[in-house]
């Protein structure tokens, strides 16, 4: 065998081997890229409502723990079933106005910048 060929063939087989990944063109960005590009953005432009280096670290952190796997955005039923449940720290005959309230109805007024938003309901007993 020429030792001359050798290294020449090998580079060749390398290459033919190598070359559908470079048809395929450039990778898809994962959800967790998307997600976390679209954060780092209103990050920047301040829209987050936190200091840009907080936002940041966040960010950060949230797509590290989704690449990990373990962040997961909780569906509408978790969310709702959630916030339901700190009503059943109530008495129970506050109960229902509670759910009523944390599930938007009643009337709402106030703002995030005054302090916070109160809501209530009148009972038709």
């Amino acid at each position: 065998m020429n030792p001359i060929r050798t290294p020449a063939a090998l580079a060749i087989a390398l290459l033919l081997a190598a070359a559908p990944a470079w048809a395929a063109g450039p990778a898809k960005p994962s959800q967790a890229q998307i997600d976390y590009r679209q954060e780092r953005a209103r990050c920047l432009r301040g829209e987050s409502g936190q200091d840009r280096a907080t936002c940041l670290k966040e960010a950060g952190a949230a797509y590290q723990e989704a690449r990990r796997g373990t962040l997961s955005a909780p569906a509408g039923a978790d969310l709702s079933r959630n916030a339901t449940q700190r009503c059943e720290a109530q008495p129970p005959a506050d109960r229902d106005a509670c759910v009523q309230r944390i599930l938007g109805g009643g009337a709402a007024e106030g703002s995030v910048q005054g302090g916070g938003l109160i809501r209530s309901t009148e009972s038709s007993k």
